[in-house]
């Protein structure tokens, strides 16, 4: 019963901390990395497609990433998607090639990317916040029903606050990362 609340919190402030490492990647920092492009998503023949699911994103350089069509018929299509996205990003068609120049990041969007960067950290320590809270309200029920004593909810409260301590630095020091990413010109 113990063991089952503790491995949930856990397992729950994992995805957390993996939903803000996702998250992250998808925040441009002036250098051509393929997950920047994660979140676009091209009609395919009438559905809405990730664009990793229709040709291949790889960097050419620091400062380029290459898009590789499958099927010709799809270029306008991808063009359009980039350029409708809110990434400020302008791509060059060469046939089924897509050129995607990263340009360089200036001190005020440096600045709005920090200030977004820092809203997915708080919401993150948020829900690892929350999943405390849902794990000793589970403790108080359970010391309620007389199901465990007082010394099991105290080692209890006492672990899902070091676990939660625990990611609420993970999340931190992505921030951290993120940050000094942010700032490198």
């Amino acid at each position: 019963m113990l063991d089952d609340i503790k491995k949930d919190s856990e397992k729950r402030m994992i995805k957390s901390v993996d939903s803000l490492k996702s998250n992250l990647a998808k925040i441009r920092t002036g250098r051509a990395h393929p997950s920047i492009l994660e979140g676009i998503k091209v009609d395919y023949y009438g559905n809405e497609t990730p664009l990793s699911q229709v040709s291949s994103i790889k960097s050419e350089d620091a400062r380029t990433l290459v898009i590789v069509v499958w099927e010709k018929d799809m270029v306008n299509n991808i063009e359009k998607a980039i350029i409708n996205s809110d990434l400020g990003l302008n791509p060059a068609v060469a046939g089924t090639n897509i050129r995607i120049p990263m340009p360089p990041l200036t001190e005020e969007r440096r600045m709005d990317f920090i200030k977004l960067v820092k809203s997915e950290v708080e919401q993150t320590r948020v829900a690892i916040r929350n999943i405390r809270r849902d794990a000793n309200t589970k403790a108080k029920e359970l010391l309620k029903k007389k199901e465990i004593s007082e010394d099991d909810e105290k080692k209890l409260n006492d672990f899902i606050q070091k676990i939660t301590d625990s990611y609420i630095s993970n999340a931190e020091n992505l921030l951290k990362d993120k940050e000094a990413d942010l700032m490198q010109v």
